[in-house]
C-alpha cells in the first residue's frame, strides 16, 4: 500500500467515476484501475461495488475512507515541515475560524503573519465551530479559531483547546436609530421588542441568542433570518434591524453603534484549537504565538474595546 494508491482510492470515492478520477489524477484509466485493484489485493477486501454507471463503497470502503483522508493529510504535513528546513521562507499554514472571527480579529492575523512571513503560504477555511473541529481531527486544518458559548477547554480525543478571550456580545444598530439613542445597555426584554436580524441556523451566535431568548419565555420580533455576517451588519447599517454580535465585530465601524446587553449580558469564549497527536509545523508554530500575542494585546486595549473582550481565564 502507498500513498498514490490512496489518493486513487479518495479520488475515486469522491467523484464515484473511474473515468473522471482517472483525468482529476493525471492517470490513464487502466493504470488508476491497477492502482485499485492491487490496493484491495494487499488489503483483502473489496473496496468499490461497482456497477455500470455507479461506483459505490463497500463497507471496508467505508471504513478505509477517513484513514486515508488523515494519512494522506499527514504525509502533507510532513512535505511541508521538510520545506520549513530552509527557515519558514516556504510551507504553509491550513488555519480555520468561525464567520464572526474572520470579520474582526483573524484579518488582523493573518495581515500580521503575512508581512512577517511572505514565503508561507496562508489557506483559510470558514465555517461553524463544529465543522471545523471535523475538519481538524480529519487533518485538514493545523490550527482552528472556535467560540463556545462557555468555557469549555479540556482536551478532547486528539484535539487540544487553548482559552484566548473572552468576548461580551452586544446590540448593534445603526449610527442613528433611535432606539439606541442615549442608552448603554438593553435588557433581553427589551431587545426583543425591537426589529432584530438573524443568522443563518449553521452560526452558533444564532443558537446562544436563541437559547437565550426560550430560557427567558421571550420571542424576539425577526424581520429578517438565515443571514450571513456580512449581509446581517450590512442590513443593520441601513436601518433595517438590530443585531447581537460579539464586541470584537464593532472594531473599526463608525456606521454602527452599540450597547450592552444585560439581564442576562451573554458571552462566549474565543479558543485555539489543533491537533495534540501530530507536532505543528514551524509555520503553524508562529501562527500560534502571532495568535496569542495578539488576543494580548485585544484584552488589554480598553480604549478598542472598552472592556467587553478580556483574557480568558
Amino acid at each position: 500500500m502507498n500513498l498514490e494508491q490512496l489518493q486513487s482510492f479518495v479520488e475515486v470515492a469522491r467523484t464515484g467515476h473511474f473515468t473522471r478520477a482517472a483525468a482529476l489524477l493525471h492517470l490513464a484509466q487502466p493504470s488508476l484501475s491497477r492502482q485499485i485493484s492491487t490496493l484491495e489485493s494487499d488489503l483483502g477486501a473489496e473496496l468499490f461495488h461497482r456497477a455500470r454507471g455507479n461506483i459505490t463503497l463497500t463497507d471496508a470502503g467505508e471504513s478505509l475512507l477517513p484513514l486515508a483522508k488523515r494519512m494522506l493529510a499527514d504525509a502533507e504535513t510532513v512535505r511541508h515541515e521538510m520545506q520549513e528546513l530552509a527557515g519558514l521562507k516556504m510551507g504553509r499554514v491550513r488555519i480555520g475560524a468561525t464567520p464572526t472571527l474572520c470579520v474582526s480579529l483573524v484579518p488582523d492575523v493573518l495581515t500580521s503573519f503575512h508581512a512577517a512571513y511572505p514565503g508561507i503560504a496562508l489557506h483559510l477555511t470558514e465555517q461553524g465551530s463544529r465543522g471545523l473541529l471535523d475538519e481538524l481531527a480529519g487533518g485538514s486544518l493545523d490550527l482552528a479559531l472556535i467560540v463556545t458559548s462557555e468555557d469549555r477547554t479540556a482536551p478532547t480525543a486528539s484535539l487540544q483547546r487553548t482559552a484566548l478571550l473572552t468576548e461580551e456580545l452586544v446590540v448593534v444598530a445603526s449610527a442613528n436609530n433611535p432606539h439606541l439613542a442615549g442608552r448603554t445597555s438593553l435588557t433581553l426584554a427589551e431587545l426583543a421588542e425591537l426589529p432584530q436580524i438573524t443568522y443563518h441556523q449553521s452560526y452558533d451566535l444564532r443558537e446562544v441568542t436563541m437559547q437565550a431568548f426560550h430560557a427567558a419565555g421571550l420571542a424576539p420580533n425577526v424581520v429578517l433570518e438565515g443571514s450571513e455576517m456580512d449581509a446581517v451588519l450590512r442590513c443593520v447599517e441601513r436601518g433595517l434591524g438590530v443585531a447581537v454580535v460579539p464586541a470584537m465585530v464593532m472594531l473599526d465601524r463608525p456606521r454602527l453603534c452599540s450597547v450592552r446587553l444585560t439581564d442576562p449580558g451573554l458571552s462566549r469564549t474565543i479558543s485555539l484549537a489543533h491537533r495534540n497527536d501530530v507536532s505543528l509545523t514551524r509555520a503553524a508554530q508562529a501562527m500560534q504565538q502571532l495568535i496569542a500575542r495578539t488576543a494580548t494585546v485585544l484584552s488589554s486595549a480598553d480604549a478598542a474595546t472598552g472592556g467587553l473582550v478580556t483574557r480568558a481565564p
